[in-house]
């Protein structure tokens, strides 16, 4: 396997990628932990997850893809982000806070933002600042 260091000095591109294939989709998710938390292995589940996402942008490093925030919304009033990576070794360099950004900037005016967070990931997303909306429920269940 090559070498997929980046140099000490690397510039960040950010753009909209809504053809961003599956594989690199899942090597991004494994590189940053959050394939964890994702169906990795059901290849057709995730190639409809990018499909069927409303925003999906990147931050690429020296071409390489290092980070991902895929959204679904209607583009005026919500945006759920609904994934959030960034490779394990250029975090704490504010590639997900940037794709946080750029996903509001998206946005039309007023669009409420929301995401739901990895339970390892809270620390980072108080840290960005976020505030924690008490009024969100899970109705995956219900019966």
């Amino acid at each position: 396997m090559a070498d997929q260091s980046l140099p000490i000095q690397y510039a960040v591109e950010y753009a909209v990628e809504p053809d961003l294939t599956a594989d690199a989709f899942i090597d991004v998710l494994e590189r940053s932990g959050l394939a964890e938390r994702r169906p990795v292995g059901d290849r057709p589940r995730v190639e409809a997850m990018l499909r069927n996402a409303g925003l999906i942008l990147t931050a690429r490093a020296d071409g390489r893809l290092v980070g991902v925030a895929r959204s679904i919304t209607d583009f005026v009033y919500c945006c759920y982000l609904s994934d959030l990576a960034v490779d394990r070794a250029l975090q704490g360099r504010g590639i997900g806070r940037e794709l946080m950004r750029r996903t509001r900037d998206a946005m039309g005016e007023g669009t409420m933002c929301l995401l739901l967070s990895a339970p390892k990931a809270i620390g980072f997303y108080e840290q960005a600042g976020l505030k924690r909306h008490e009024q969100a429920f899970l109705f995956t269940d219900l019966e």
